[in-house]
């Protein structure tokens, strides 16, 4: 908190731009409605769902959600790390404006002391790691409560008639994937590369 304060005090730019230039002219894509579902927990990830629908609801969550969410936001949505950086400072009872944009930062591989821009989280690998028993995805996704939980983290691997017999139908009772995640994380990489690349011939 300390460290990311005395950033902002000494170079207050990175509330617009990225600290790291060779970062700065990444082609977002910006969607609109992709953005839209992401606020709102309809994303079709579950650890991510449950994320974003327990910031609405109560104004707060876990380091770890954070990090997964915001994670998702740029990497797999390749929205501008800034809208998701404003969104939580609008929802979060808890919100510094430093940490805020430090931790963004961080998540996008654009800060001071960022993770490599090629860190990726993988939405299903985090939620059987830090939630193995769906409890977290289920108190705030609860359409997925019956959800066996060998499946909780990605319902949509669930065959047909296991989605019946739980009552979550893929697409009807819950969103299917807005990404594949193996797909969006190789756009990413591309998208980053390009941006690095453009910086090295200004």
């Amino acid at each position: 908190r300390e460290f990311y304060g005395h950033i902002l005090y000494h170079f207050p730019d990175v509330l617009v731009q990225s600290f790291r230039p060779d970062l700065r002219a990444v082609p977002w894509q910006d969607d609109e409605d992709v953005f839209a579902a992401w606020r709102e927990g309809r994303t079709g990830y579950p650890i991510v769902d449950a994320g974003m629908r327990q910031l609405l609801r109560t104004g707060w969550m876990h380091n770890r959600a954070r990090m997964i969410t915001a994670s998702f936001l740029v990497k797999d949505l390749l929205v501008d790390w800034r809208h998701g950086a404003r969104y939580f400072m609008q929802q979060l009872v808890d919100g510094d404006l430093a940490a805020n944009n430090g931790g963004w930062q961080w998540v996008a591989g654009t800060g001071t002391d960022a993770a490599p821009f090629f860190r990726i989280f993988n939405p299903v690998v985090q939620g059987r790691k830090f939630d193995p028993n769906g409890d977290y995805v289920r108190r705030w996704a609860p359409e997925l409560a019956d959800v066996p939980t060998r499946y909780i983290h990605a319902p949509w691997q669930m065959p047909p008639l296991v989605q019946e017999d739980c009552g979550c139908v893929v697409g009807r009772h819950y969103p299917a994937p807005i990404v594949d995640h193996r797909q969006a994380r190789e756009r990413a990489l591309d998208v980053y590369r390009q941006a690095r690349d453009r910086s090295k011939t200004l």
